[in-house]
């Protein structure tokens, strides 16, 4: 969002982590209505193979792009002084409103999938949305080693203010590690205790 030479800037961790909490709580709720359906395979396959379904997603949603994530953080430039840092609620609720549909849909399609494998669909989604705290959680440590914290330019993300590390997206931009609301990793910055 260029306007008189300013560039809106997301926080990298923030837009990963966006996702996590509605896949995450739509997968729990999915899998818990699936449990209730004996379904084609019966319920013990249908969880057991949903188990494996949510280790299998949630390693590879925590490790899809870590070359791509690592390449653009090493060469990030520092922000400059027009750029517009954009607040955690901002930017997590552009990427829930880009991503309604999609949750919709792979929220009825892990039900639908009770009545064949119990419970799977929903174990799929709830991996998914681990996997993206999982790397959210890891692009937190590396800001914390580096001291820096990851943006990137709102006008590089998807139409759905998605893919952080998408082949739109050129270069990060860093800042000190005390900027913005969210604290390295996307989560609520917690404010001091006061003395």
């Amino acid at each position: 969002m260029a306007r008189g030479g300013q560039v809106g800037l997301a926080r990298v961790a923030v837009v990963v982590r966006a996702g996590a909490a509605p896949l995450w709580w739509l997968g729990v709720f999915a899998a818990g209505i699936g449990v209730l359906v004996p379904g084609l395979t019966g319920r013990r396959i249908g969880v057991t193979a949903g188990a494996a379904l949510f280790v299998v997603a949630t390693a590879v949603v925590a490790w899809a792009r870590r070359r791509r994530y690592t390449a653009l953080a090493g060469s990030a430039a520092r922000a400059g002084k027009h750029d517009v840092l954009q607040d955690r609620g901002v930017t997590v609720r552009n990427w829930r409103r880009g991503h309604r549909w999609w949750l919709a849909l792979a929220f009825l399609a892990a039900l639908g999938s009770a009545f064949a494998v119990p419970a799977a669909g929903g174990l799929l989604l709830a991996g998914c949305g681990a996997g993206l705290w999982l790397k959210s959680a890891w692009i937190g440590r590396r800001e914390q080693s580096q001291d820096a914290l990851l943006w990137v330019r709102v006008d590089w993300l998807a139409g759905n203010a998605g893919r952080p590390a998408g082949k739109a997206v050129k270069g990060y931009r860093s800042t000190g590690i005390a900027a913005g609301d969210a604290a390295p990793g996307g989560a609520r910055r917690k404010t001091a205790a006061l003395v």
